[in-house]
């Protein structure tokens, strides 16, 4: 119901901005508004584009949308797999047995969702291949040691906005900028959160063949881990350095080029 109306808004030249529900409702108790009836939220709504002004957000095609719809299916399963397999422990043989027969079940569901990712990223890819902008674009980010094909694939399917937007902006779009918990002298621990979890996958394990392929990402790392940084703060730290500098790449137009170490310092 929501894409087909941003969609269909937007076929007839319309700015849309889809926002997350508990950004309205969190605007609507800031001013105030407890109650919630559908013309209250239609004054609020207009009230938080007026007032918050959001990035207009860009509407992907159907086969994009099938895309990110499969990869977070795919997430969503491996998820419960990982689960089930957690409440093996300690269990006794009967029960052991059903949740086996489930985490098999999971698995087989999990094959069968892969091969429709990769029949989906075909299409996408071959939708790319026809289209020179984007193709220009694939090349650009796969130019980056760490970003291959289904890398690349996925950030220009599922985050059109990369290239567009300002470093903070995509930042805080994706997730990946760490938030400050911060009152008085007190100063609490930075930590990332929200955004686009299945960009974040995707900037994970990019992020871990970068760290060791990529000379500005793993010198970077390297500098993090020797200031005393633990790995599971340094990795995503890594993860937004990388998102910059693909946003910077298609912002300009410029392929990647090993820098040296004055300028990822």
């Amino acid at each position: 119901m929501e894409r087909a109306a941003a969609l269909a808004l937007t076929q007839r030249g319309l700015g849309v901005s889809v926002i997350n529900p508990r950004q309205g409702r969190d605007f609507a108790k800031a001013t105030g508004q407890l109650a919630k009836t559908d013309a209250i939220d239609a004054k609020i709504l207009a009230h938080f584009a007026e007032a918050i002004r959001p990035h207009l957000t860009q509407m992907s095609d159907e086969s994009t949308h099938q895309l990110k719809d499969l990869v977070q299916l795919r997430r969503q399963i491996s998820q419960m797999i990982t689960a089930e397999k957690n409440r093996l422990r300690g269990k006794s043989p009967s029960v052991a047995s059903d949740i086996q027969s489930h985490i098999e079940w999971l698995e087989k569901r999990l094959r069968e969702i892969e091969a429709h990712i990769r029949e989906a990223y075909r299409q996408v890819g071959a939708a790319i291949a026809l289209n020179e902008e984007w193709q220009q674009k694939r090349e650009l980010l796969t130019s980056v040691p760490g970003v291959g094909q289904v890398v690349a694939t996925t950030l220009m399917a599922s985050l059109p906005e990369l290239g567009q937007f300002s470093h903070k902006s995509l930042s805080y779009l994706v997730g990946v900028a760490p938030l400050n918990r911060d009152s008085g002298k007190f100063r609490g621990k930075r930590q990332i959160w929200g955004g686009q979890a299945n960009i974040r996958c995707v900037l994970y394990m990019a992020a871990l063949v970068a760290v060791r392929f990529n000379p500005a990402i793993k010198a970077f790392y390297e500098r993090l881990l020797a200031k005393g940084k633990l790995k599971k703060v340094a990795l995503p730290a890594c993860m937004h350095k990388l998102l910059m500098i693909l946003n910077a790449m298609l912002r300009t137009g410029q392929t990647w080029r090993s820098p040296n170490s004055s300028e990822f310092t």
